[in-house]
């Protein structure tokens, strides 16, 4: 049987051309796909608008699924990790952090994998203590690489150096080639994490746990890449594997 793998929804800002309504739930395709290919069964949850709803919500939903996958998304609230926005943010859902912040708690609590794309890096680096660059050209001189990409998404255009011996790694190897849509990014890591790749300007691009195979998050896009770049679709066979599948196509 299929391992459940739930990724957090987010919601459209424009109206629907097909139903017309602003803020229809609404998931990356490219995950969904690449889980089912690798043997998993997506499940997508919307987060609750009602914010006092969103931890009840998370306890009963961890139940249901076997693995998390945290996409990529809006920027993170910076009043989650006690700072105020900046001039150059971008749009950010509280409701989304707030559940999604939730959410990680309770799948860690429940021994349970999660794997985490841009933005879910972001908000699990935030769930656990850690802060963020909110805005990576004004805040950090030294990240002098263009990490908004100009080139469509399924391309790469900067290399990753990877940490010898860790979990990423064994997956990928100690070099990667990939794309780049952020202009948010992890500063400060949270204490129960520990940095496994980065950028040529120093910049965080993948974080694990330090204390099992629960956690892994990328900055980069796989979900967009593994069909032209197939050496990405082993991230998505490693989330279902840590969930209990064989991962295989």
């Amino acid at each position: 049987m299929r391992p459940i793998i739930a990724l957090t929804g987010d919601s459209m800002v424009a109206p629907s051309p097909v139903i017309n309504l602003n803020y229809a739930d609404m998931a990356p395709n490219m995950i969904k796909n690449a889980i089912v290919k690798v043997g998993g069964a997506p499940l997508i949850m919307p987060y609750p608008e009602d914010d006092a709803a969103a931890v009840s919500l998370a306890a009963q939903y961890v139940d249901v699924f076997d693995g998390l996958v945290l996409p990529g998304g809006p920027d993170v609230d910076p009043t989650f990790y006690h700072e105020e926005p900046i001039q150059a943010m971008g749009r950010a859902t509280y409701q989304k952090d707030r559940f999604e912040i939730a959410l990680i708690k309770a799948t860690l609590k429940a021994n349970k994998p999660i794997f985490a794309i841009c933005r879910g890096i972001q908000i699990l680096n935030v769930a656990l203590g850690g802060n963020l660059y909110q805005d990576l050209p004004s805040q950090n001189p030294q990240a002098t690489i263009r990490h908004a990409q100009a080139a469509p998404g399924q391309w790469p255009t900067h290399h990753v150096a990877i940490t010898p011996g860790s979990h990423l790694a064994a997956l990928l190897g100690t070099s990667s080639y990939v794309n780049s849509r952020h202009h948010q990014a992890v500063k400060d890591v949270a204490a129960s994490l520990k940095v496994t790749a980065k950028a040529p300007d120093g910049v965080v691009e993948a974080v694990e746990s330090k204390e099992s195979n629960l956690i892994l998050g990328v900055q980069w896009h796989p979900e967009n890449m593994w069909q032209q770049f197939p050496e990405q679709l082993p991230l998505f066979a490693d989330i279902v594997k840590r969930a209990g599948g064989d991962g295989n196509e």
